[in-house]
């Protein structure tokens, strides 16, 4: 049987560097900013957990640990509930060990959905109900792709949502240095097909377009897997994705050989990529950005997620030095919409009791992701929740990518097998970028995958 939120299950503390969060700890005054109070208050007028405490439990540790502590207190404001947080760097072995120990807490913030699916196959996690499942696809841009990405199979072998995500990364970006753009008379392109027309612009006018680097030390090749993954959502469907990243579509089927080539088309054109392919393929990522910065530039643009200004050079200021694009969708493609690329938070239930499913209703409310929003390094599609809670444009720009997106998905590598997203996927995408065929390359990652099932 599938557990829904309306029983009771056995919990324990998951205790890793523990602490509460209580309503003396109100960081944003309540009824002050733009923030929706209205919404906080019509929560707690139907909701009082008074006397309970809520045990949750994640990864996130230190600085931003004490974010989650400052959105719970609100929680604990609005119903009374003390909520008591433990984050742990080992989060993925310790949630596992929790749940063959009956030790789990009352809710589980998985970075990835990956581990939630495999301890929602084994009875760990409480399905939501219809009415979570409705308001996520319902209040989330891209609503649908969201229950998709948290929908698994429970013990009972049948399909259920197991969670709401909250807290996203954005992959589907091109960073750019604007000054440049403005004395070369550069614009922002808006396809695919415009963005190759720029990059044979660029070159036409003696510059190169692209910084490149695939260097990550063990893990080496990963950008060039963000690259494929952002040209299948835009040149196939949803379901060729998830069927790719299932395997049920062949690593070596037309379609993922064509997005292959589609990075090829950047990274493989003469001039197109400061160094070359060989470059490229041995330039640690940190680094590749760096020629955006020089004067006169090295290269014009870089593809990289949202993180990647904590990598830029002293002194440069996202949203002032640098700003980015979304990395477009083809003209030709129409039907596919904006796609995202990215990564998200997954909160699940590991324990069913009244005060989770509320606690759950809460981080479903718009004042919840704003309270977030306001303290940085959170990105949420939310609808409702006020894009100008946001601390810098930066933040409100990535936060309007994603409210404006059709669909989002996850890195297809980090849902793969390990043998083939983290192994050979990687390795295949720097054979490919230092000359290799795109069909050798998929043909091969294709016998490693047969290999291991």
């Amino acid at each position: 049987m599938i557990r829904t939120l309306s029983g009771v299950s056995v919990v324990a503390l998951l205790a890793v560097s523990a602490s509460s969060a209580s309503a003396q700890d109100l960081m944003f005054p309540k009824g002050e900013g733009d923030f929706s109070w209205a919404a906080l208050e019509s929560f707690a007028a139907s909701h009082d957990y008074t006397g309970e405490k809520l045990m949750v439990t994640g990864a996130t540790t230190g600085d931003d640990a004490e974010r989650y502590r400052t959105l719970y207190a609100y929680f604990t404001d609005a119903t009374g509930a003390e909520v008591e947080y433990s984050g742990s760097e080992s989060f993925e072995q310790d949630i596992v060990i929790a749940s063959q120990a009956g030790g789990l807490p009352d809710v589980a913030l998985f970075p990835q959905p990956g581990l939630a699916k495999d301890l929602a196959s084994k009875g760990a996690l409480v399905a939501v109900d219809d009415a979570m499942t409705d308001f996520m696809t319902t209040n989330y841009a891209a609503g649908d792709s969201w229950k998709q990405l948290a929908t698994f199979p429970g013990s009972d072998g049948a399909d259920h949502v197991f969670g709401l995500f909250f807290g996203t990364d954005v992959k589907s970006l091109v960073w750019y240095v604007p000054e440049q753009f403005e004395e070369a008379g550069y614009e922002i392109p808006e396809t695919q097909e415009d963005l190759f027309a720029l990059s044979e612009q660029i070159v036409a006018d003696g510059g190169t377009p692209w910084c490149i680097g695939l260097g990550s030390g063990a893990a080496t090749g990963w950008p060039a897997t963000d690259w494929v993954e952002d040209m299948m959502l835009r040149t196939a469907s949803l379901e060729d994705y998830d069927r790719w990243v299932s395997n049920d579509l062949k690593f070596n089927d037309p379609i993922v050989v064509n997005a292959i080539e589609q990075y090829g088309k950047y990274a493989l054109t003469e001039g197109f990529v400061d160094g070359g392919p060989s470059a490229a393929a041995s330039t640690d990522f940190r680094d590749s950005p760096d020629g955006m910065f020089d004067f006169p530039p090295k290269c014009y643009m870089h593809k990289q997620a949202s993180f990647i200004p904590i990598f830029f050079p002293e002194g440069v200021e996202a949203g002032t030095d640098v700003e980015f694009f979304y990395f477009p969708p083809f003209a030709s493609e129409e039907s596919l919409g904006r796609p995202v690329l990215g990564s998200g938070g997954l909160a699940s239930v590991t324990n069913d009791r009244d005060v989770t499913k509320g606690f759950m209703e809460f981080l479903g409310s718009p004042i919840a992701h704003e309270i977030m929003m306001a303290q940085g390094q959170f990105l949420s599609p939310h609808k409702d929740a006020n894009l100008d809670i946001y601390t810098s444009d930066v933040q409100r720009a990535l936060g309007e990518i994603l409210t404006t997106a059709t669909s989002f998905r996850f890195d297809g590598s980090d849902l793969m097998p390990g043998e083939i997203g983290t192994n050979a996927f990687w390795t295949g995408m720097v054979d490919y970028t230092t000359g290799k065929p795109a069909q050798q390359v998929a043909d091969e990652v294709q016998t490693r995958w047969d290999a291991i099932q």
